[in-house]
């Protein structure tokens, strides 16, 4: 009997001393779902940023020692940034698919890649002014400006408005200027 006591109380203990834990743990996650700002960087989660150099490793997980599970190949191709944790930044592509990647290779400039194909960059956001030029998809251009439901963008030298929702690369009530 002394000896079920004793591992009673031992089992006893061992919650007890793993239930602080568990609810601090749950309580992390909770703030992290709740903050929207990087611990890192203060900027907002997630948020957009695109590809400086032509090829960044992505890796399993937030440092070198880490295995390399692909190669990002495309320079300026745009990113979400989904988490950070010291120099490394958790990224997706429009495809979902990523990993982490140090922050040196991301660039702040603003790229989109183009969804629809053959779709035209208007003069004017408007759909009946001129068109400036067709882009296929998966050409990447640079963003100038963003209202509610349109983006200015610019790529081998054309310059004009596509409607948001035949980009990926920018947040659909997100506004730039």
């Amino acid at each position: 009997m002394r000896s079920f006591l004793r591992s009673v109380t031992v089992v006893i203990a061992l919650i007890v001393g793993v239930l602080p834990a568990i609810a601090e743990e749950n309580e992390t996650a909770e703030d992290q779902t709740e903050l929207r700002t990087g611990p890192v960087t203060g900027l907002p989660l997630p948020r957009f940023v695109s590809l400086k150099a032509n090829e960044a490793n992505v890796r399993r997980g937030p440092s070198t020692s880490h295995r390399i599970d692909w190669v990002f190949a495309r320079r300026d191709m745009p990113l979400q940034v989904t988490a950070e944790y010291e120099n490394w930044r958790r990224v997706v592509d429009r495809d979902g698919l990523g990993g982490w990647v140090h922050y040196i290779m991301l660039s702040g400039v603003r790229t989109v890649i183009i969804d629809t194909d053959m779709q035209p960059l208007y003069a004017r956001q408007d759909e009946s002014s001129p068109q400036e030029a067709i882009l296929e998809a998966g050409v990447v251009a640079r963003v100038e400006e963003c209202t509610l439901n349109w983006c200015q963008l610019s790529t081998a030298g054309y310059k004009g408005w596509a409607p948001k929702s035949a980009i990926w690369g920018v947040g659909a009530d997100e506004v730039l200027d």
